[in-house]
């Protein structure tokens, strides 16, 4: 082999090896979560919650409030926000409609939306996400996190499979789940 040949083939075989580096560079840059900021999907907002459809949860020893969720409206999106409709009811008779998200990676919720009584929506100015308290005020967000839609900090299964405990009052915090 002539000088000339072998620099042509270590010089060919030297971009080929940074060609494929780059590549694999690409590669992995786009399997890399953790310099992606997490993006949160646009939202639809459900039909209003039918009352004889509403799957009631316990939420608190007080007993001042009782809470329901749609389980038409839960869903888990793409971003891997679990979001639903909340309706709580006062021992005096109001009745609150809201529309929420749950986001178990940060242990976070955000209020959308309040159900007005003619079946409308009106934009919650208060949409930041907020950290999940266990407090008995809003114990009903620590709830529905730790005992229904999430499992650690990722999400605990399908929208079918979270309404499914809902409906028979079985909480992740007392059994193990598939």
């Amino acid at each position: 082999m002539t000088a000339g040949c072998f620099r042509a083939a270590v010089a060919g075989g030297l971009m080929l090896l940074a060609a494929s580096a780059q590549s694999q560079s690409r590669f992995e840059e786009e399997f890399d979560d953790k310099d992606k900021p997490w993006q949160e999907i646009a939202i639809q907002l459900p039909a209003p919650p039918k009352p004889e459809n509403l799957l009631p949860f316990y939420s608190n020893e007080s007993g001042t409030q009782s809470f329901a969720i749609d389980p038409a409206s839960v869903s888990r999106g793409t971003d891997n926000v679990v979001r639903y409709t909340l309706v709580s009811v006062s021992n005096g008779g109001a009745r609150n409609v809201s529309y929420e998200g749950i986001r178990c990676e940060n242990y976070e919720r955000k209020l959308y939306a309040f159900g007005q009584a003619d079946g409308t929506w009106s934009r919650s100015r208060r949409d930041q996400w907020e950290r999940i308290s266990n407090n008995t005020l809003q114990r009903q967000h620590a709830v529905l996190a730790r005992d229904y839609f999430c499992e650690q900090l990722t999400v605990a299964g399908t929208a079918e499979q979270m309404v499914a405990r809902i409906r028979d009052k079985r909480p992740m915090s007392s059994q193990l789940y598939k």
